[in-house]
């Protein structure tokens, strides 16, 4: 008698019997997860060290050239301008680099690697949180090279070491979580290459819509408005106010609101999104 292939349907059940079978993993296990798919992933940077262009030249390159077009023109000369610049760069650098974030999810998506965690009794948000925690070293990297290309051409933070050493990591912390939003989006994009022009065309203008490199008082009303409720803009000041007077403003407590926000939304939406492909 001939072998008869299962439905579908059947096919689907089973699968579902089989996850269904699987052992709940408890906080402690996704925990250990996350950290050993960050450890895989930290693995992957070492082995492609190209993945760090972008973290080691791009604060370089962008700090110089802002800070000579636009030092004289904007504040008088290049010294005046620092204080202004340098946090605006540090929160356009870290968030720019963390729209590689989806793009190289999505590029593992395509070339199956996620594939081979179906199989495995893990929880479902560590591959998608472990490349993150990863990729706070990326964040990390990036935040102080620009301080110190700042101080290099002659930027003296008065909130000294503390003040930039807090700035530098809520900087880190809004680029984190501003990942989760850019991983959903890889999980729902169809290339990489969609996903980096998607990230592109949503975070270029409200970078450079924001207060990062002018001050808002030069500008019409009309756009100074939107700037002043621009979400880029909070993170700007509050990392100027924390590196440039050590001062926790009112600022610092909207930009960890607006990062709790984007996690409570994008996390929960990129791990369904993920699931879907599992």
């Amino acid at each position: 008698m001939s072998t008869v292939i299962a439905p579908s349907r059947e096919v689907v059940r089973a699968a579902e019997r089989v996850a269904a079978a699987r052992p709940r993993v408890s906080i402690g296990d996704t925990l250990s997860q996350t950290l050993m798919m960050a450890w895989r992933a930290l693995k992957k940077m070492r082995r492609n060290p190209e993945q760090f262009f972008d973290v080691a030249l791009q604060p370089l390159l962008f700090t110089a050239m802002f800070a000579f077009i636009f030092g004289g023109a904007i504040a008088g000369d290049v010294a005046s301008y620092l204080p202004l610049m340098i946090p605006g760069i540090v929160a356009q650098t870290v968030l720019t680099t963390c729209m590689a974030t989806g793009t190289q999810l999505r590029e593992d998506m395509e070339k199956g690697v996620f594939d081979r965690f179906k199989s495995l009794p893990i929880a479902r948000i560590a591959p998608l949180a472990g490349p993150m925690v990863a990729d706070l070293l990326r964040y990390t990297i990036a935040a102080t090279l620009t301080f110190a290309m700042g101080l290099v051409m002659g930027y003296r933070p008065d909130g000294g070491p503390a003040g930039v050493l807090a700035a530098i990591l809520l900087a880190v912390v809004t680029g984190w979580s501003l990942a989760w939003a850019f991983t959903w989006v890889g999980t729902i994009a169809r290339s990489a290459q969609a996903v980096q022009g998607i990230s592109m065309m949503i975070l270029f203008p409200l970078t450079f819509l924001s207060n990062a490199f002018v001050p808002v008082e030069t500008l019409p009303g009309w756009l100074a408005a939107f700037v002043r409720i621009n979400p880029v803009s909070h993170l700007v000041t509050a990392t100027r106010d924390l590196a440039n007077h050590a001062l926790v403003s009112g600022e610092v407590g909207w930009t960890l609101l607006a990062c709790a926000i984007v996690i409570a939304i994008f996390a929960p939406l990129s791990v369904r999104s993920y699931k879907r492909h599992m």
